[in-house]
């Protein structure tokens, strides 16, 4: 069973409000690429995974006059993927929805949200983020998608799709800005991090086969900020001390490396110091039960995987497509 978390930047862009696709010269969401080569590009790479099924952040925007679904499956049928069949959790306000697409031949997935160990995805939690003993309001702006998902062969599994909160300082003046708006965004994904790792408790307990695929925005070590609340929220989503423990071997490695070259999974601009940031933010992390069914990962770098770098065409797509690169999940069921 092959599985792929993706974020597709701006994948909305390329659609009407029908859920057809632009296909014109007109310019996408990604600098200095129009819609046609962005959707083509991203056809390439969709065509290249071949996955069973793929967890798209970002996805096509679903609300009263747009169908997320619709857009995601008139894609697939374009290209003709034979992950085809698209489902979605809760719809939110941020025109990044995020999407499973999935071969019904092989997998059947719905929405399963719980509210085992934690509330709803959809609903709020309490908990003090700024340490005055005062409890403040969490909520996702992209709330987590819970599937259900059975294989052909009878195995079943939990999947998350998470897309956590930006530390990026959008809409700083200065400095000072800068400091206070990434303090305030890295507690909100540290809380919306806590209030997963409480669902992947509750899962863990129950034996299930738990996969949790998509961007966190945050990884070991990946900025300065990281020191002052002294641990990522990939750290906790993964468990820490002798909680039950998730692994992604990006991850661990990252966690092992104080000093060289760690995994890459996005590479975008830093417009106000005019340079390039490549950084490991996209993860899939799976439960012991499910790592022991021969997990494999795979980043489809289009520079560091040699078989990505050796196909031109893939190459070129993948740096066209989006800003982040898939990351690929090998299981044997």
């Amino acid at each position: 069973m092959k599985l792929v978390s993706y974020n597709v930047e701006w994948f909305s862009n390329l659609f009407d409000n029908a859920g057809l696709l632009y296909d014109d010269d007109r310019w996408s969401g990604r600098r200095d690429v129009t819609r046609a080569q962005q959707t083509a590009a991203l056809g390439l790479v969709f065509q290249n995974l071949d996955a069973d099924g793929i967890m798209v952040v970002e996805g096509p925007d679903s609300h009263a006059k747009r169908d997320g679904v619709a857009a995601l499956e008139g894609f697939a049928k374009r290209f003709g993927l034979r992950a085809r069949k698209a489902v979605i959790g809760y719809v939110n306000e941020t025109q990044q929805e995020i999407l499973f697409l999935y071969d019904p031949d092989v997998l059947t997935a719905h929405h399963d949200p719980l509210t085992i160990g934690a509330p709803r995805f959809d609903e709020t939690m309490e908990m003090d983020l700024d340490i005055d003993a005062q409890p403040d309001t969490v909520r996702w702006s992209k709330p987590p998608l819970e599937l259900a998902v059975t294989h052909r062969s009878g195995a079943t599994f939990r999947l998350i799709g998470v897309h956590a909160k930006s530390k990026a300082p959008h809409g700083a003046r200065n400095a000072a800005d800068v400091m206070r708006i990434s303090i305030d965004n890295r507690r909100k994904q540290l809380a919306q991090c806590i209030w997963l790792r409480k669902r992947v408790e509750s899962h863990l307990e129950a034996g299930d086969h738990l996969i949790v695929m998509g961007d966190f925005n945050d990884g070991p070590g990946l900025d300065e900020y990281e020191k002052l609340f002294g641990r990522s929220g990939v750290e906790i989503v993964m468990g820490e001390g002798d909680a039950r423990p998730l692994y992604d071997p990006h991850a661990r490695f990252a966690l092992s490396q104080r000093i060289g070259a760690l995994p890459v999974t996005a590479r975008f601009r830093i417009h106000r110091e005019n340079r390039t940031l490549s950084a490991l933010l996209d993860y899939i992390m799976v439960s012991e039960n499910v790592r022991a069914l021969g997990a494999s990962w795979t980043i489809m770098h289009p520079f560091d995987h040699p078989e990505c770098f050796a196909n031109k065409p893939l190459c070129t797509a993948l740096l066209t497509a989006s800003d982040h690169y898939p990351v690929v999940l090998d299981l044997t069921v």
